[in-house]
């Protein structure tokens, strides 16, 4: 029961959900992931953005949507205007005995602000906090299965927390490149100096054009070589980053690509995680000998 995430072309498709009592509807499958482990055998959950090869920002709902929304007992929406047809859709499909979490309102974020919440390690043990006080509150006859299974989670994130520390010790204040604000969270985490411009990685993430002295001081940086790394999104492409990209790969600067969704559509969100820090600590490796 996962509806996926698409570009309008895409949408409807509809992968199979997990099973269980609690009917649970997530925006999008990073939030769905982490959701179903923290639910077990006890909560069903269906994660509406889901395709790793399209454009989040450009989904477009259908009617597989609004009747999951209408008959969830539990819907998680990231907020702060990544995913405002998930405001609409509830809505327009009230339901008196749904409960509704909202990663930008727990973390105390507005429309605006950064909303790439899932990549601040902090803010994923507070909203995978949230989403089992929330089964506790549903299923109060299970809370100590629900307990049981926030410890797990939080054992099965050890290898993702491990490497964030290794990569924090060991490149801390290295600078380094993003073509969007997607990375802005985890450069912070790990201690990294994110050397691009502000302007052109929020314009690029709200699909917007960067103002021409942000390209121009971007592309100076990267063909002066004052990133150790360049980080990109795999599910957005625009004419300006794939340039930065190109010029990144004529100065020798290694390429990272990070997602918004989890790649492949059936890892895990620690596991989807691990795998881009192992590829950043490679790249910060590699390009510390260019």
């Amino acid at each position: 029961m996962v509806v996926a995430l698409a570009m309008s072309a895409c949408g409807g498709s509809a992968p199979v959900a997990t099973t269980g009592s609690i009917k649970v509807v997530a925006g999008q499958n990073f939030w769905g992931s982490i959701a179903a482990q923290l639910g077990g055998s006890k909560a069903g959950v269906q994660s509406v953005v889901s395709d790793p090869n399209a454009d989040p920002h450009e989904y477009e709902t259908n009617t597989n949507d609004a009747r999951a929304f209408a008959e969830a007992q539990l819907v998680i929406l990231n907020g702060a205007g990544y995913d405002t047809w998930g405001t609409k859709l509830l809505s327009a499909n009230p339901n008196s005995h749904r409960t509704v979490l909202v990663a930008a309102d727990l973390l105390g974020k507005k429309a605006g602000d950064n909303p790439h919440f899932w990549y601040n390690p902090d803010y994923v043990t507070r909203v995978a906090d949230q989403i089992t006080a929330d089964y506790k509150s549903i299923d109060s006859a299970d809370a100590a299965y629900f307990d049981q299974q926030r410890a797990a989670f939080t054992a099965s994130l050890e290898p993702y927390t491990q490497r964030i520390a290794e990569i924090k010790a060991k490149f801390s204040a290295v600078p380094v490149a993003a073509t969007e604000s997607i990375f802005v969270y985890m450069a912070a985490a790990l201690g990294l100096n994110l050397i691009s411009p502000p302007a052109f990685m929020d314009a690029v993430a709200e699909g917007n054009d960067p103002p021409a002295a942000a390209v121009i001081a971007f592309q100076d940086q990267i063909t002066s070589k004052q990133a150790r790394v360049l980080v990109y999104n795999v599910q957005t492409a625009t004419a300006v980053t794939t340039n930065i990209k190109h010029l990144a790969a004529l100065a020798t600067v290694p390429l990272v690509g990070v997602s918004e969704t989890l790649q492949p559509e059936s890892a895990t969100f620690q596991d989807w995680q691990l795998k881009q820090l192992i590829d950043l600590q490679n790249a910060l490796s590699a390009g510390a000998g260019a």
